[in-house]
């Protein structure tokens, strides 16, 4: 084996102790004491200056609030995000790869560790790792299995909806991609941040991307509403229950539900919560799970419409095609329905997109070549 990379859902963390070892479980982005956090932050740095600095969308997932509450919990140490710290149990040297690095919130848009930021959480530069690119060599593997000693370890686009973008097998400026999983990540590629009042207003993001490039985006809740509703509800079969959502009648515009509220972000009973929302509009609740599932996929193919409209408007850019990609890309109704509210059409992208990403990577690396082109040539091959 040549190399090896790892890519993985940004945000979450590892902190060493002085012996480089790890002191804890880290923490999931989706704790509690993250609200908590940001409130107090944004205190001392108002959301607007953080905004303006980072460029980043604010939300409480964001890295710069878990460390804020380490500070507030006297327990910051150095510290590493989850998949470069698997490269460097390894044999890597520790490392923050761009990409992401930018989802914690703390990188400045001239994409170096931004002081003002870890000032105003508490946080020590100094413990930060060093930033590198996408496609940065950081040593060899040198542990437990024996036949892997001495294949490269790579820093691909750490973030994984950096590396399932870098997947795409497309070349251009007309189109936009929709990251598909537990979350619906909506947006385009930039040269350059935008960072404008209205993308600010709208609370848009600027990611880092393969090739030095950025992704443009708006997260929101996805596959994330269907899959806390089919816990609730007992049900595994996602394809079944999907048919059944077909032959369900549409959704009067009037009815669906805002798939951005704060409520639905938190793990429990969805369908509960969606029908409170509806009771706050004076709305009969939905307790039928394939009329539920259709109203779900309604509403969210209707707020990608919205947010691509903004985003055209904000970029300059007109879209011919939109990707999706990740386990959402195989919904053939969240797929039509999208195609129906944006009157784009829909091209279906790879399922494991992230994987093909992080192997183009890889291997563009392994050439000496990690612009943008080429690792989209290789996108490219791989899927022939």
């Amino acid at each position: 084996m040549r190399s090896i990379a790892v890519d993985g859902w940004a945000v979450d963390y590892v902190r060493l102790g002085a012996d480089g070892k790890a002191i804890d479980d880290p923490f999931c982005y989706r704790d509690p004491r993250n609200q908590e956090a940001l409130d107090l932050l944004h205190q001392s740095l108002a959301p607007s200056r953080l905004r303006e600095l980072s460029g980043v969308q604010l939300q409480p997932i964001n890295s710069v609030y878990q460390q804020h509450a380490d500070h507030l919990a006297g327990t910051h140490t150095r510290w590493i995000q989850l998949p470069e710290y698997m490269l460097y149990l390894w044999g890597g040297k520790p490392v923050a790869e761009r990409t992401n690095a930018t989802h914690t919130g703390m990188v400045g848009l001239q994409g170096k560790w931004c002081e003002e930021i870890f000032r105003a959480a508490g946080v020590s530069i100094e413990d930060a790792p060093e930033l590198v690119e996408a496609g940065t060599i950081v040593g060899s593997y040198q542990s437990k299995i024996e036949k892997l000693n001495g294949a490269l370890l790579i820093a691909p686009c750490c973030h994984d909806t950096a590396s399932a973008v870098a997947g795409i097998p497309a070349e251009g400026e007309d189109w936009a991609y929709i990251s598909s999983g537990t979350w619906s990540l909506i947006g385009t590629v930039l040269n350059a941040p935008c960072n404008s009042s209205e993308a600010s207003a709208e609370n848009f993001t600027n990611l880092g991307a393969a090739g030095e490039r950025v992704l443009f985006h708006k997260g929101i809740s996805g596959m994330w509403l269907l899959q806390q509703s089919m816990r609730t509800w007992n049900l595994t079969d996602v394809p079944s229950l999907v048919n059944q959502a077909k032959k369900q009648p549409n959704v009067p515009s009037s009815e669906l539900i805002d798939v951005d509220d704060p409520v639905l972000s938190a793990p429990g009973d969805m369908p509960a919560r969606i029908n409170e929302q509806r009771a706050a509009r004076g709305l009969a609740p939905v307790n039928d799970p394939p009329a539920m599932t259709r109203l779900i996929f309604e509403s969210l193919a209707v707020r990608y419409a919205s947010v691509l409209r903004s985003i055209s408007e904000m970029t300059g850019k007109q879209f011919n095609k939109i990707y999706i990609v990740g386990g959402g890309s195989q919904n053939d109704l969240l797929n039509s329905l999208t195609e129906k509210t944006t009157g784009i059409p829909v091209v279906r992208g790879a399922v494991e997109s992230s994987t093909i990403g992080n192997f183009a990577i890889q291997l563009a690396a392994l050439d000496g070549n990690t612009s943008s082109d080429h690792i989209t040539s290789w996108a490219t091959i791989l899927q022939q």
